[in-house]
C-alpha cells in the first residue's frame, strides 16, 4: 500500500472519503462487506457503493481482485499517503503554500483543549530536539 499519489491528482469526494475510510479499516474489501461496515444511520444501495468503488478505482485509489462473481477492493495508498496529500493540497491552495499560515489559523480559530495545545507543543519540542 505504498504506492504514492500523483502530485496532481485531485482530492476524494465525501461519500469517495468515507468509502476509502472504512476500506482502510478492515484493510479491503468487497461492496457487500463495505455496505456492512457502514453507519446505520447512513444506508447506502449497495449498486451506489458499487459505482462508487468503480469509480475509485479508475481514479488509481484502489485495486481490485476478482473473486468468485465479484471483486475485493484494496487500497492502494494508505490512509497516512492520502492525510499529507490533502493537508499539501489544503496548503497550497488556502494558505499560499506557507505551512505556518495553516498552524496559526488552526491555533487561532479552532477550540483546542489544553491537553490538544499540550500535545502540540510538545510535537513542537520533539522536533526541535
Amino acid at each position: 500500500m505504498s504506492a504514492h499519489l500523483a502530485p496532481r491528482e485531485k482530492l476524494l469526494t465525501e461519500t469517495e472519503l468515507e468509502l476509502m475510510s472504512i476500506l482502510w479499516n478492515i484493510g479491503g474489501g468487497t461492496v457487500s462487506e463495505v455496505q456492512a461496515s457502514l453507519p446505520k444511520e447512513r444506508p447506502l444501495a449497495y449498486t451506489s457503493i458499487s459505482t462508487i468503488l468503480r469509480i475509485l478505482e479508475k481514479k488509481g485509489a484502489l485495486v481490485p481482485r476478482k473473486e468468485g462473481r465479484g471483486h475485493v477492493y484494496t487500497p492502494r495508498f494508505s490512509r497516512e499517503e492520502y492525510e499529507s496529500r490533502a493537508l499539501r493540497d489544503v496548503v497550497n491552495r488556502v494558505f499560499r503554500g506557507q505551512p505556518t499560515a495553516l498552524v496559526k489559523k488552526l491555533l487561532s480559530t479552532t477550540d483546542l483543549t489544553q491537553t490538544e495545545l499540550d500535545s502540540i507543543r510538545a510535537l513542537l519540542n520533539e522536533d526541535q530536539s
